[in-house]
């Protein structure tokens, strides 16, 4: 959980900071006894506010804390009176359940006994007779104890046997046994002497101890309160953090995140009436769920996000942040937005977290489903029931770069879902969003209704303000800069000053790069003259930019340089500068250098911090400053000499992928030696350790870097060869990376890139590949050295993969099975259902299937990887029939529980959102099941059909009589014409329309 630490600042007064749990830095932690008049003590209010009372009682303990913190070279302490907000239930509840936790963390814990004076005092403190100090004498490794004075007395370690007896506790549970070892009853006993103020806490000072969480509810009382703890504890999870732990998590993706740890937020006294907005629409009433925020490259969106996100986390409120980025890896698209979302609002909340652990346990694949089913079983439906017992509170969402994510229809369904946040009520969400005003997004949001978002256009902000913020900035970092520089106090003028604005036109992104360049030491006076004295080809912001990115390129090449090494240099760097802004993950230097083969990658880039960040440490990753960066310089027309082909660029990157991989990549890669290793229980560091980042970068993305590159495969090239090698080598490394799926992607992408009739060979290579590993997928994935025996023992006589790596298969296996000829017609086979499957259909693009099952469900489908996509449920009984709207948008559904959303025993057809998995509509009115559902081709009538009473009935109504001879055991719909199949086998159509029509 994040945790609120307390420093002193260069002035003297004591600040609040708050930290996420994975960055608290070293801190030590005060145990006291609060005073019996609250007014002595030092509040939360007074540190937050910045005003409090020096001639407090309280105060005494804040100097005291701080100067022995300071003595054991720690600069961040924590006193729970300044440092947890009593006032929000929410924040109060966790941090009771995590306060165990923050003393066991803690470097050093300083007990202050207000009631001693020397140790012959110590047994007669009260300090030993309260209930919340069981738990701060139990939890630190290190606990000191002082007088009031600030004499220390001992610790527990040399005061062990006064403490034991003092307190009845066990010496071996001072010296640190696990509490695990003794039984509840006996933990009770340590606490049954102690007191509390309020009665209740008498057993929520426990919670911690036995790490378990519940809702707080003063005025239960004491027995109330231990019942449930009770109960708690005989309910406890062990696994929880271990089943949280499955949530794929994006790593860089919180704004805290350490990548982002080096980018500004707004300096003081800028952005001032735009931050006033955006916190004014979160803690006021008005009820718009989404706030978007767009504006051009270079505006300083992410800079705004960052500072919002920062704000909210400081006062607790910030749910979560998702900061994307191009070329991010994991942040470069959707796949880990909700899971990563959800396993940060685990941190926020503690019955949140009991909630999507739930959420997890009862539907073990929802990682891997539908966007919607992630964001209502593990946001959405946690959410909302945190209504109970909590007063109306806000989260807040900060999402960044949102037109960075690379699939445009999932930024269209991210946002209808996020709109959705809406139905809360007494838990308000807030989803502060910031994007490029590109066409997907205001496409998506033209879908929101007005009154569940709200945005403001960065650019179109007054120029005046824009300028004055602008200025504050390049005064502030010049002047860092002209003092590391020795410079005059005045340096560098207002007039330079005022004339750098002006060339900013507008753009934070122009500011900070121009900056970056100028830099420190003796060229920048020199810089800052180059850039003053630039020529523009065009009075507009991008044109700006344009001139400040060429003098940063062209700064980069020595002028002492023949042509020849300078047009050697111009080629090196296209080729490094290509390839870091089209990489589809980020790469250290190192990584890229054995990427390229090119030992001088460091040094080529090595004048470039203006524009790309450049870690001393030659193992981090890699990036661009901003991803302006990246369009300048794949566009022709705006950069010149640098321009990089990024067609080309891509061809080049896929050729050295495969080269790497073919030096690499071999049979038992992470050396296991046992044909039945699991991949679930190898320690991620040994696949680390022999399969280095930039090998698994190129396993990743060779075939996406070959297919961007525009080039078509054929028969004897580079990727058919490295195949007819490496195939299987290539399939054990994604097994244990933990990527099969993106292995079988990759294969069907690589079979689009065949021209038709042109190389057979490769063509029939690459279908037999794709079927084995479709067939293997299990395999790859649980135990990637089978591929070597059980995979290829049992692949058909007749596969090319079988007979191509017939050699692989160990001499152990001495004779093998007999097996089909051939592939058969199966695909694949898709598991999910609990009962019978009753109706099939395929989208009609093809890429979706639903199905209908007796276990009262409706499931869609990928249909290339066989992936668990949503789950629809709100039938009462079996699903008969199902079906696809004509623009594959909407997906009907028949039941006989007397409603529509697929044709259903429960009466019912229901009527669902094949994107978001919404339940749009129920219509009832059938008495009996309904067996029959269709879409008429234009997706704006909706038949249910069923035969009763010798009827043909649509809907509720009877529409046609059906004499003997024309009463049927199956009928379909198809527009206006119904088909009724006869158990003499003969087949009638029915045209619907104005009037029912026998036409055959």
């Amino acid at each position: 959980m994040a945790m609120r630490l307390l420093a002193v600042s260069d002035d003297g007064r004591f600040i609040q900071e708050r930290f996420a749990k994975d960055n608290i830095p070293p801190y030590a932690i005060l145990s006291h006894r609060w005073s019996t008049h609250e007014d002595d003590e030092v509040t939360f209010k007074e540190i937050a506010e910045g005003i409090y009372d020096k001639k407090k009682p309280g105060y005494n303990k804040l100097q005291f804390c701080s100067g022995q913190a300071k003595a054991d070279g720690l600069n961040y302490f924590w006193v729970d009176t300044c440092c947890i907000d009593q006032s929000d239930q929410n924040e109060l509840s966790v941090a009771i359940y995590s306060m165990f936790r923050w003393y066991q963390k803690a470097d050093k814990c300083y007990v202050y006994l207000a009631d001693v004076a020397k140790e012959s005092a110590l047994s007669k403190s009260e300090w030993f007779s309260r209930g919340w100090t069981l738990q701060e004498l139990l939890a630190p490794e290190m606990v000191e104890f002082y007088t009031r004075d600030g004499v220390r007395l001992g610790d527990k370690s040399s005061l062990e046997q006064q403490i034991a007896e003092i307190t009845d506790i066990p010496i071996k549970v001072l010296r640190g046994w696990s509490l695990s070892r003794f039984t509840p009853e006996e933990i009770f006993s340590w606490v049954e002497r102690r007191h509390t103020k309020k009665a209740e806490d008498k057993a929520y000072c426990l919670l911690g101890v036995f790490n378990v969480s519940m809702l707080l509810d003063y005025g239960e009382g004491e027995k109330m309160a231990f019942s449930r703890l009770y109960r708690e504890i005989e309910n406890r999870v062990p696994d929880m953090d271990g089943v949280l732990k499955d949530l794929p998590y994006a790593a860089d993706a919180p704004f805290h995140a350490a990548k982002w740890q080096h980018e500004p937020t707004c300096l003081p006294d800028t952005r001032v009436h735009l931050q006033q907005q955006i916190h004014d629409w979160i803690d006021g009433n008005d009820e718009r769920t989404i706030f978007w925020l767009n504006g051009l490259a270079g505006t300083g969106k992410s800079t705004i996000a960052r500072t919002i996100a920062h704000n909210c986390f400081q006062q607790g409120r910030l749910g979560a942040s998702f900061f994307f980025s191009k070329g991010g890896g994991d942040i470069r698209h959707a796949g880990k937005f909700f899971t990563t979302i959800a396993a940060q609002l685990c941190e926020e909340s503690q019955y949140l977290k009991r909630c999507i652990y739930d959420a997890m346990k009862e539907n073990k694949n929802i990682a891997t489903q539908s966007y919607a089913n992630q964001w209502r079983q593990l946001i959405l439906g946690p959410l909302s029931k945190l209504d109970r017992g909590y007063r109306p509170f806000s989260f807040v969402f900060v999402i960044d770069a949102m037109d960075e994510c690379e699939s445009d229809a999932d930024i269209t369904l991210i946002l209808q879902l996020l709109a959705e946040a809406q139905s809360l009520k007494k838990v308000r969400l807030r989803v502060f969003l910031t994007s490029r005003p590109d066409t997907p997004i205001r496409h998506g949001f033209d879908q929101i209704s007005e009154d569940k978002r709200q945005h403001i256009v960065l650019h179109n902000i007054s120029t005046l303000v824009i300028n004055h913020d602008i200025s504050i900035f390049l005064t502030h970092k010049l002047q860092l800069i002209g003092r590391e520089s020795y410079f005059p106090d005045d340096w560098p003028g207002l007039d330079v000053i005022a004339d750098l604005v002006q060339k900013a036109n507008g753009l934070f992104i122009w500011a900070a790069t121009a900056c970056r360049f100028i830099g420190g030491g003796p060229l920048a006076k020199k810089r800052i003259g180059a850039i003053l004295a630039g020529e523009i080809d065009a009075e507009s912001p991008e044109g700006h930019l344009n001139q400040l990115y060429t003098s940063v390129l062209q700064s980069s090449i020595p002028q002492n340089y023949s042509e020849k090494f300078k047009q050697e240099l111009y080629i090196l760097l296209r080729s490094i500068l290509g390839s870091i802004a089209i990489l589809l993950s980020p790469l250290s230097v190192n990584s890229l250098s054995i990427i390229l083969d090119e030992e001088s990658v460091g040094v080529a880039i090595k004048d470039l911090h203006a524009i790309i960040d450049i870690p001393k440490d030659q193992n981090q990753q890699l990036r661009l400053h901003h991803p302006s960066f990246r369009d300048f310089l794949l566009n022709k027309h705006r950069c010149g000499d640098f321009w990089v082909d990024e067609m080309q660029a891509h061809q080049i990157l896929a050729a050295r992928c495969i080269q790497l991989m073919s030096r690499k990549l071999r049979k038992d890669i992470c050396e296991m030696h046992a044909p039945g290793s699991q991949a679930s229980q190898v320690e991620s560091s040994r696949i680390q350790k022999y399969l280095l980042p930039e090998v698994q970068y190129a396993c990743l993305y060779w075939v996406q870097h070959l297919q961007r590159s525009g080039s078509q495969a054929y028969d004897g090239q580079e990727a058919h060869r490295f195949l007819q090698a490496h195939l299987l080598h290539w399939l054990e490394a994604l097994g244990w990376m933990g990527k099969a799926s993106e292995g079988i992607l990759a294969i069907l992408t690589l079979e689009a890139l065949i021209p038709a009739n042109r190389s057979p060979n490769l063509q029939a290579f690459i279908h037999d590949a794709k079927r084995f590993a479709l067939s293997n997928r299990t395999v790859i994935e649980q135990a990637p050295l089978q591929l070597y025996c059980s995979a290829l023992v049992f692949a058909p006589e007749m596969s090319i993969i079988r007979r191509e790596f017939k050699k692989c298969v160990p001499h152990w296996i001495r004779r093998q099975p007999r097996v089909r000829a051939d592939w058969d017609s199966a695909l694949q086979t898709l598991e999910g259902h609990s009962n019978l499957v009753a109706s099939v259909t395929f989208s009609p693009d093809g890429k979706q299937v639903v199905s209908g099952s007796w276990d009262e469900t409706v499931r869609l489908w990928d249909a290339t990887t066989g992936a668990s996509l949503q789950t629809l449920e709100g039938h009462s009984r079996s699903v008969n029939s199902v079906a696809f709207s004509p623009d594959g948008k909407q997906v009907v559904s028949g039941s006989g529980d007397n409603t529509v959303v697929s044709g259903s025993l429960d009466e019912t057809a229901r009527l669902w959102d094949a994107t978001t998995g919404a339940a749009l509509q129920t219509l009832e009115g059938h008495s009996d099941l309904v067996n029959s559902v269709a879409f008429s081709p234009d997706g704006k009538l909706l038949l249910t059909l069923r035969i009763r009473n010798n009827w043909l009935v649509d809907g509720i109504k009877n529409v046609l009589w059906l004499p003997t001879d024309y009463r049927p055991t199956c009928e379909a719909v198809w527009d206006e014409i119904v088909i009724l199949g006869h158990s003499s086998g003969r087949i009638s159509f029915l045209q619907i329309k104005e009037g029912p029509k026998l036409i055959i």
